[in-house]
């Protein structure tokens, strides 16, 4: 099966027309169950399997703004695909979940990104999604909390949302879902390539209290992937806007740059991590790909890097003889030689 390049539609940011949820928690908590919010044992267009979509956290997310947080989701084209949507407010984080048909154990989180000024995913899952779960990889698709919106966390908000989702995987495995809590993965894209590599390298950074059993749960993965990612936030091959949003006021610290550069401080332990980027990317610099392969090489945590000729911010271009180049099949074999096989 080759990766859709419709793909970069579904990781991607972009804005034009603006809808809102409900204004307060438990109106929007309800939305959430709503059909029309969320497909609730649904099926994702042009598709058979089975989609569900929930809230990560049992009430309030931990530090919640005083001043309140709406949902706010816009589409990203006014003539584009109903779910082609992408989030500048979250008020409650969300999984979507994509059932195999024949689940084989493995275990995947999907990050999206959208630079840390939205979250570009939809409600039905994304491609990206769509094509693991046909492998029978159980997908959980992950709309995150921004800093923007003022939580208590700063910019540890995010993170708090991908170490909940990741030990709600494990809390459901071999009950809710058909997963092995041992074959749990992570892929990141853009900015979520950001956020991915912070939830591979810190999983045991206290970041909020718990709130249920689940909590008791690993936050750890078993393998990672990265896609043309945010890794630094430092000079040297920043994407200002992440930086910019990610660190707010503290943009220009030095101290917080170079807290939360993901490629600094990695554990010894690190799960193996793939690495991939396009070397005409004008959005975000190749060298942040480049920054993590040599900072995972020199603790010699096992990683591969790979530079497509062409591409731009998103899955590589295909050959010209219109061959796709299989940048999902790359990573799945990286990924199979390190524990985390796709196929049973």
């Amino acid at each position: 099966m080759t990766p859709p390049e419709t793909s970069r539609r579904n990781l991607l940011a972009g804005a034009i027309a603006a809808a809102a949820l409900a204004p307060s928690l438990a109106p929007t908590l309800a939305q959430a169950q709503d059909p029309k919010f969320a497909p609730a044992n649904a099926h994702g267009p042009g598709t058979d399997l089975k989609v569900e979509r929930f809230p990560i956290w049992p009430g309030t997310p931990p530090g919640y703004p005083a001043a309140g947080v709406k949902d706010v989701f816009v589409k990203r084209s006014p003539t584009g695909d109903e779910d082609d949507i992408a989030w500048t407010n979250v008020a409650i984080p969300m999984l979507t979940v994509v059932h195999p048909e024949k689940p084989n154990g493995a275990a995947m989180l999907v990050v999206p990104g959208g630079g840390y000024v939205r979250v570009a995913v939809g409600r039905h899952g994304s491609d990206i999604a769509q094509r693991f779960a046909a492998q029978g990889i159980t997908t959980f698709e992950l709309l995150y909390r921004l800093p923007h919106d003022g939580w208590a966390a700063g910019p540890d908000v995010s993170l708090q949302d991908a170490q909940r989702a990741l030990r709600l995987i494990r809390a459901g495995a071999g009950t809710r879902w058909q997963v092995d809590p041992e074959r749990v993965a992570i892929s990141g894209y853009s900015a979520g390539g950001h956020l991915a590599a912070r939830a591979a390298s810190r999983p045991d950074l206290v970041t909020y209290a718990p709130v249920d059993a689940a909590d008791r749960q690993s936050a750890r993965v078993n393998v990672a992937g990265l896609f043309f990612p945010v890794v630094t936030m430092l000079d040297e091959g920043v994407h200002r806007q992440s930086r910019e949003q990610l660190l707010g006021a503290r943009k220009d610290d030095p101290e917080a740059r170079t807290h939360w550069s993901t490629q600094i401080g990695l554990p010894a332990d690190m799960p193996p991590t793939y690495v991939a980027c396009n070397a005409d990317d004008p959005v975000v610099p190749p060298e942040n790909a480049i920054l993590m392969f040599r900072a995972l090489n020199t603790l010699k945590i096992p990683t591969e890097l790979m530079i497509f000729e062409k591409g731009g911010h998103g899955p590589p271009a295909p050959h010209k003889d219109g061959t796709p180049t299989p940048w999902m099949a790359l990573f799945e074999a990286f990924a199979g030689d390190h524990g985390w096989p796709v196929r049973a």
